[in-house]
């Protein structure tokens, strides 16, 4: 994201512009999810997405992560190292939908897809699933065209329930270790969700076809 503030703009103005850039974002993202999950509905009568997330990052917590990479907490360090300023999260009803969402969304002719990290295949060590695309939208303001960063995250109804509560745990620990036997229920888990992942995405595909052999 290229970001040209006018000279006398004051720090608090020059972050309330970029709040409202990556908002716009936001909403292009959620408006183009929306219409894709009303096609798909129109042409196969079945809707992939349960719902969509949609979330800003607090100004606390850019500034802790920049101080976390030892960079200094400026605006310009703020758009070009925090790649998560502005979040959407996609919630579907089965695995099998993961891939054709983010097939979807790689397919828009404006949206450029700038990384991949495919945690559904290769879990995080904490049990952690979720697929996350980064991508640039661009944002169409009054005299010139901004293109944004957003973090894509996809993943299951199960799989976002775990990791919800999984992120309020560890939240009271304020970035430390949780004790090991925590950790390894945390774990434990998360293979459970993975196994009711599995076996509902079974139930539905059995379903399915005894209803097209009906």
């Amino acid at each position: 994201m290229e970001y040209r503030p006018s000279p006398d703009a004051e720090e608090v103005d020059r972050w309330k512009e970029v709040t409202l850039v990556y908002n716009s974002a936001l909403k292009e993202i959620g408006t183009k999810l929306e219409i894709l999950n009303d096609e798909f509905q129109h042409v196969h009568k079945y809707n992939p997405i349960e719902h969509i997330k949609l979330r800003l990052k607090s100004s606390e917590s850019i500034v802790k992560k920049l101080k976390k990479r030892g960079l200094e907490s400026t605006i310009e360090n703020m758009v070009e190292y925090v790649n998560d300023i502005a979040g959407v999260r996609v919630i579907c009803s089965f695995t099998s939908d993961i891939y054709r969402i983010a097939e979807m969304i790689a397919e828009q002719d404006d949206l450029t897809v700038l990384a991949v990290k495919d945690y559904f295949k290769t879990p995080k060590p904490s049990g952690y699933k979720s697929y996350h695309m980064l991508v640039q939208v661009p944002v169409f303001l009054s005299n010139r065209v901004v293109d944004v960063k957003v973090e894509i995250q996809i993943r299951t109804v199960a799989m976002d329930f775990w990791a919800s509560l999984e992120h309020k745990i560890y939240y009271k620990y304020e970035g430390e270790d949780a004790p090991e036997h925590i950790q390894k229920a945390l774990i434990q888990c998360a293979s459970m969700v993975s196994n009711l992942d599995q076996e509902m995405l079974a139930l539905n595909e059995e379903i399915q076809k005894l209803l097209d052999e009906g």
